[in-house]
């Protein structure tokens, strides 16, 4: 699959309104060539990816109740693997917004720091809609929506449900994520997987209000578990 790098955020089959031809509510047309949408499963008939979204159609802000991403907030998880010594992983929403395809998107940066290894860090680009759906833009120096035939993908819907699927992003050959809950209640859970890593799968449990607290990444064993 597209690498889950060392992290703890970064999360389309369809999520929407009525739309004309192509043109769906997020102003997102899947007409052009390149990816197509993943199949719809009732996630509303948004095209996802989308490779044109519309400033108009995102907000300022990210306030997901699954994914609360507020400027200066920091999530700390402790990580462990066999065979390596345990890690931690730091996740920080930073407070100056970044430009990502013409989209205000809100830039989080994560550590992995563990003993013996010099520390990873990574930044990830989000932007959430006029619906609360949130959307991934891309990840500084791998990929980034709007450049090299780059699309925006879903990480989280306002509502999730059971079943729903959809693509996390998409470049050919570079990010190819395809996410499925696979609960929804009390916790929402969600398996991602990619036909560029056949039977791997990374899988992220969010609690609302809080966020991310759990990922299990089943091709590593690598387990992350939210301290604070």
């Amino acid at each position: 699959m597209a690498r889950v790098r060392p992290s703890a955020g970064s999360v389309a089959r369809s999520v929407g309104r009525s739309v004309a031809g192509c043109l769906l509510a997020v102003a997102l047309t899947a007409c052009g060539t390149g990816a197509q949408p993943y199949p719809p499963s009732g996630v509303d008939e948004l095209v996802i990816p989308t490779p044109s979204p519309r400033p108009a159609d995102f907000v300022d802000r990210i306030d997901n109740v699954w994914l609360p991403l507020r400027p200066g907030r920091t999530w700390v998880y402790d990580v462990t693997r066999i065979g390596y010594p345990n890690a931690e992983r730091t996740v920080s929403v930073l407070p100056a917004p970044v430009r990502v395809d013409g989209i205000s998107a809100t830039a989080v940066r994560t550590v992995l720091t563990r003993p013996g290894e010099t520390a990873s860090t990574r930044t990830d680009y989000y932007a959430q809609d006029t619906r609360g759906d949130v959307w991934w833009l891309g990840q500084q120096g791998w990929w980034q929506a709007g450049q090299e035939g780059a699309r925006a993908g879903l990480i989280l819907t306002a509502t999730p449900r059971l079943g729903d699927g959809y693509r996390a992003g998409y470049l050919k050959g570079v990010v190819e994520d395809v996410i499925t809950v696979v609960q929804a209640k009390p916790v929402v859970a969600l398996e991602r997987t990619s036909a560029l890593s056949p039977g791997a799968s990374v899988w992220d449990t969010y609690r609302k209000g809080v966020g991310l607290v759990d990922r299990l990444d089943n091709s590593t064993g690598e387990h992350d578990t939210l301290r604070r």
